[in-house]
């Protein structure tokens, strides 16, 4: 098991220059693993990148940033097509920085919300799923595995639960497709976090942490003690990753709804963070 850290805890837009500057503190810090969110893998010199994360000896994940027009759920195919080349994209950039993990909310546009009929909901799974099967085909192709997130309520209609992730990942049935949970939106909307990653079991591919109010692991109601058990339980061996967001950041704390601190500063809760997360299952 190896613990990571995404750079939206500091900032956002990513880019180049804001990726060589993280680096160096996330694995001064202890961190194995820097998390990248491709917001547009047009302005990333892969190769640049992958040189600063050899020379900071760090493993990487990547994370989808689902933004305005970016939707395989969208009545309007050109939309989708267009979700889908900034998919390829972004994971040709996993691809060539040494990511073997692409994962985000890989269906619909973050903070859209629509009421469906039964049978419409089945039509966009079916829809979804045949997306995500030629999706899966192409990460296959470059090694990396792509791992679909549920998102709490306020943030999506379409995909609340871990055990409806995994009933997407069956039906898509490729290796290269597997389920990832972010524990803040399982917090709202799971009866137990442990049970919700029991229900992943071999499937989860990736998992997000942060505590119940997205601040530092540790420092709230979570039951992490079951969190860890599941996770030894289900012989998970990927990557732990703390993803929250600074209110010093305009553009995250909109976006995350952070209108308070959740801790002292960004660096405090990676380190205070990490530090929990190393003892109690490191």
């Amino acid at each position: 098991m190896r613990f990571g850290v995404s750079i939206w805890l500091w900032t956002s837009p990513v880019n180049n220059e804001t990726i060589e500057h993280y680096l160096p503190k996330i694995a001064e810090m202890g961190f194995d693993t820097a998390e990248i969110p491709v917001e547009d893998p047009s302005t990333l010199d892969s190769g640049r990148i992958k040189k600063a994360l050899e020379e900071n000896h760090l493993h990487v994940t990547t994370c989808a940033a689902m933004g305005e027009g970016r939707d395989l759920l969208s009545p309007d195919e050109k939309v989708r097509e267009q979700t889908m080349a900034y998919f390829r994209d972004s994971i040709d950039f996993a691809n060539q920085v040494g990511a073997k993990r692409y994962v985000g909310p890989l269906y619909s546009e973050v903070g859209r919300l629509w009421k469906t009929t039964e049978e419409e909901k089945k039509e966009e799974t079916r829809l979804l799923v045949s997306q995500l099967q030629e999706l899966a085909e192409y990460a296959a192709e470059k090694d990396v595995v792509v791992c679909l997130e549920a998102l709490n309520r306020f943030e999506t209609s379409f995909l609340n639960l871990t055990k409806d992730t995994v009933d997407i990942v069956r039906q898509v049935d490729h290796d290269n497709c597997q389920v990832m949970i972010d524990l803040f939106h399982a917090g709202i909307e799971e009866k137990s976090l442990g049970d919700a990653i029991r229900t992943a079991g071999s499937r989860l591919g990736h998992i997000q942490v942060a505590e119940n109010d997205r601040g530092t692991p540790g420092t709230g109601h979570f039951d992490w003690e079951d969190i860890a058990s599941a996770l030894r339980e289900i012989e998970y061996e990927g990557d732990v990753v703390i993803e929250t967001f600074s209110q010093d950041n305009e553009l995250l704390a909109k976006a995350a709804a952070i209108w308070r601190p959740l801790a002292s500063g960004p660096d405090e809760l990676a380190t205070e963070g990490l530090a929990f997360l190393k003892k109690l299952m490191g």
